[in-house]
């Protein structure tokens, strides 16, 4: 890879699907602005919150499982740090998602 080629990651692959589904949860948290701008219920406000929640953390599964796939992977072919550094950081960011 040249410094002038763009960077290839586990998603590249996906991007636009990546981005409609961002696009269509981006879609419900402004239905969510709506709801409130509307003084809708609120238990029928946190219903939506429950669905975008479980979007974005579905999204982030995904994304997480195209990085195991493809830059983990590499890494673990390379051995030594590289590996090593990978394999820490798909860690945390794995704690993280059980965090939220």
């Amino acid at each position: 890879m040249t410094d002038d080629a763009p960077a290839s990651y586990g998603y590249s692959k996906n991007k636009e699907q990546h981005l409609k589904r961002l696009r269509r949860i981006e879609g419900q948290i402004r239905g969510l602005q709506r709801m409130v701008d509307e003084d809708v219920y609120c238990i029928d406000i946190l219903t939506q919150v429950s669905a975008g929640t479980k979007a974005l953390q579905s999204f982030a599964v995904q994304l997480l499982e195209e990085h195991l796939r493809h830059c983990v992977a590499a890494a673990a072919v390379q051995g030594g740090e590289e590996m090593e550094a990978k394999v820490a950081e798909a860690t945390a960011a794995v704690a993280r998602l059980l965090r939220s």
